[in-house]
């Protein structure tokens, strides 16, 4: 007797499952007959009308981001759900950086999101025009995938720093920065470029290179001052070491401008955050401190009786109108006011002044010469004052700083030969100038230790011209006061001004095309413009859901519970 299906179903010991699948709308249904699937599974083929009626079965395109793929009991539903949510929580937390200081140009995105991250993305610091940063701010052409997947990136980069074209606040200098000239990052910061990979050379080029103009054009002046000071007259020097160390501060004051003037050209954003640097933007002074450096120094076999005004004019012009620029923020107050901003090495923003009225005088302009070392003098003495007092608002000089302490003596010595060229005769303004420069020479020779320590920059050949400035100043002193002790002091300090830019010189050198670290990256230019708290909840949102849907299962659980006793209670009743 057969039996029927209904019977054999329920004789058979088989284990029925439920096959979760996620719903889309885009569900196409096909219609197909399980005729043979019947009399496979009842063997008659006589089958009931109820069973040949076709079957609907879904034909569900499974999205690939799915978890639910897999055959599931209904006990186990809520598991795969957070695991679900946990995996939506990953995919929006997205290019988590570590505090190591790598970068934002995507090297941990590549890894995170299947796509390839934007190394070497050095364009954010190139030139852009007007019509570049607005067609930047629009979409490109892409597949919708590829939209999507790099909106995930600009997304979370937005999210952790401001554009690079907006300046970064003075105190961020500090707080991220340190080294000698603020020129190393700190391990728990990050970049926006890699640390791990050599950058371009012109990004990698720093204004500071112009420290070793400083250095070999003031060289320069010494030894024109050497070879003709009656004072040292017994030494015989000859002029040809001048003319041998003109020749060579021309030739490199034209590379390192020819350099420089390349990267404005082709790197203009890394420019303006040297710009915004607290320490760099004073060397910024340095090409036209350089050029009237040279003019002053010039060997007597080829310079003129008297200099034209016009090279007075091209090489002050410039430096007066970035002088107005850079006084008027100390002057207004604002974010970069002077004690904000204030350093050492801001006495390159008023020794200009100094050496600009030594070149006046000599092309014979005294009034302006005059007008130069009065605005200077003014603006010496509160630098000073400023750097000497330390106001509480601020930043606090770190110790790394401490060798650039060297600028100190630059400006009075300047000073001091500045009024003796104007009025002819070292009087005792200018001697006044020279003794304070003395003493600062003096205490920094017993603090040795606050040069010690630090590895080598080229930013160092900047520390060598206040020294050099300071043996000139002395060598006019001693023709003015012939003595034992002043001629063995002028030759003394000489001697050690000449040593320090001997051992930069053979130090550069190596560095240069032995070592090949005389450029490493220039991290300084390449800081966020704000810290970034690791402890920082941006993906708050796929939280919120998982938060939201534990609360919704707790309270649908209490309604059930609810009706339950309400239910039970109703029936104890009855």
């Amino acid at each position: 007797m057969d039996k029927s299906p209904i019977t054999q179903a329920s004789s058979s010991h088989q284990t029925h499952y439920v096959d979760v699948h996620e719903i889309l709308p885009n569900v196409k249904e096909k219609e197909i007959t399980s005729s043979t699937m019947v009399e496979k599974a009842t063997g008659n083929n006589n089958t009931n009308k109820r069973v040949n009626r076709p079957i609907r079965v879904r034909d569900i395109r499974r999205n690939p981001r799915s978890n639910f793929s897999r055959q599931v009991s209904l006990e186990t539903g809520f598991a795969v759900l957070n695991k679900e949510l946990s995996k939506a929580k990953d995919e929006r937390m997205g290019p988590s950086l570590p505090r190591s200081g790598r970068s934002f140009g995507g090297f941990d995105l590549a890894n995170q999101i299947g796509i390839e991250g934007r190394k070497r993305d050095f364009s954010m610091f190139k030139t852009k025009s007007t019509l570049s940063k607005q067609n930047s701010l629009l979409p490109l052409r892409k597949d919708q995938k590829d939209i999507d997947q790099s909106h995930k990136i600009e997304g979370s980069v937005e999210e952790r720093d401001e554009s690079v074209n907006e300046s970064v606040p003075v105190g961020r200098y500090y707080a991220a920065l340190t080294g000698p000239e603020l020129d190393q990052v700190k391990e728990n910061e990050d970049i926006l470029l890699p640390k791990d990979e050599k950058w371009p050379f012109l990004l990698r080029f720093p204004i500071g290179c112009y420290g070793i103009c400083l250095g070999l054009s003031s060289q320069a002046v010494l030894w024109r001052a050497l070879a003709a000071s009656p004072a040292i007259k017994f030494l015989h020097i000859s002029p040809f070491i001048n003319l041998a160390i003109w020749l060579l501060a021309l030739a490199v004051v034209v590379s390192v401008s020819f350099t420089y003037i390349l990267k404005c050209i082709f790197y203009f954003e890394a420019v303006k955050r040297e710009y915004f640097h607290p320490v760099r933007v004073n060397f910024f002074f340095a090409p036209w401190v350089v050029g009237m450096f040279l003019a002053i120094s010039i060997p007597p076999m080829l310079s003129p009786k008297t200099l034209h005004p016009a090279i007075w004019c091209i090489f002050m012009g410039p430096y007066f109108f970035l002088e107005i620029k850079i006084y008027g923020q100390w002057l207004s107050g604002g974010k970069r006011r002077l004690c904000k901003v204030v350093n050492p090495s801001t006495h390159l923003s008023v020794v200009g002044n100094f050496v600009g009225a030594i070149l006046a005088s000599k092309v014979g302009w005294n009034e302006p010469a005059k007008f130069l070392w009065a605005v200077g003098f003014a603006h010496y003495l509160v630098v000073f004052v400023t750097l000497y007092q330390r106001l509480p608002t601020s930043e606090a000089l770190p110790k790394e700083l401490h060798p650039v302490y060297s600028m100190f003596i630059a400006a009075p010595s300047a000073a001091s030969l500045a009024w003796r060229t104007i009025y002819g005769e070292f009087d005792g303004c200018s001697r006044t100038c020279f003794f304070i420069a003395l003493f600062l020479y003096f205490s920094l020779v017993v603090r040795i230790k606050f040069f010690t320590g630090f590895r080598f920059s080229v930013a160092w050949w900047s520390y060598t011209f206040p020294m050099t400035t300071a043996s000139v100043a002395t060598i006019k002193y001693a023709e003015d006061v012939p003595s034992i002790p002043s001629k063995g002091l002028a030759i003394t300090l000489s001697f050690v001004s000449t040593a320090m830019v001997s051992v930069l010189i053979v130090s550069t050198i190596l560095h240069a095309f032995v070592w090949r670290t005389l450029f490493p990256n220039d991290l300084a230019i390449a800081i966020t413009n704000k810290r970034h708290n690791k402890d920082k909840k941006p993906f708050k949102k796929a939280y919120d859901i998982k938060r939201w849907t534990k609360h919704a299962l707790t309270k649908h659980g209490n309604k059930n519970f609810e009706g339950d006793t309400v239910d039970s209670q109703s029936n104890q009743m009855k």
